[in-house]
């Protein structure tokens, strides 16, 4: 009589095997993230802002001028608002925006650019008169400006740069007056 010996294999449960993939899959995520941030990390108030290249929608110029850099403006206070003409709460902001441009453009000490975020040059075109926007603006049609000023939440975004290319105050959403903007200028100057 011959005993047979019979083994049973014994393997991780599934439930195991999901907890160890789900798991493995989330560090691979934050290493990931941490790498991105390392090479792009988080722009602060406080710091230099990266110099980036305008180039304007045609009748919506600076003083003329159909390209620039940021640094080009350095001895100015510079307002960088960052829309879409699919944004919602970029038209409520729209007409602040305009009105603070009036206020401040003839001063020269000021200027607000408007960058279109990733959006069509018909949709732009179309936002920008809808609205009688006169102040200039730029595309971003791969958000590289965007990137450079690490868009937070989405569009509306507006940034505060000093005379010396510092980033000083940054308004994730839309602005609710043109008294708001003034006294976030008024703070830097």
């Amino acid at each position: 009589m011959t005993e047979e010996t019979t083994y049973t294999k014994r393997g991780v449960p599934l439930w195991a095997q999901i907890v160890i993939w789900a798991a493995l899959i989330g560090l691979l995520v934050l290493v990931g993230f941490g790498l991105m941030r390392a090479q792009n990390p988080m722009l602060k108030e406080g710091e230099p802002v990266p110099d980036f290249e305008l180039v304007f929608y045609e009748g919506y110029e600076y003083n003329g001028v159909e390209k620039m850099k940021l640094s080009d403006l350095r001895g100015k206070i510079v307002i960088v608002n960052i829309w879409a003409s699919w944004c919602k709460p970029c038209e409520q902001e729209a007409p602040e925006l305009e009105e603070a441009w009036q206020f401040y453009k003839d001063g020269g000490d000021v200027v607000l650019i408007g960058v279109d975020y990733v959006d069509t040059p018909a949709g732009a075109q179309g936002y920008l008169t809808k609205f009688d926007i006169t102040f200039p603006n730029a595309p971003d049609l791969k958000s590289n400006i965007s990137s450079i000023l690490n868009l937070k939440m989405g569009v509306p975004e507006t940034y505060f740069i000093d005379r010396e290319g510092v980033l000083r105050h940054v308004k994730v959403g839309p602005f609710m007056s043109v008294n708001e903007i003034k006294s976030v200028v008024d703070s830097i100057d």
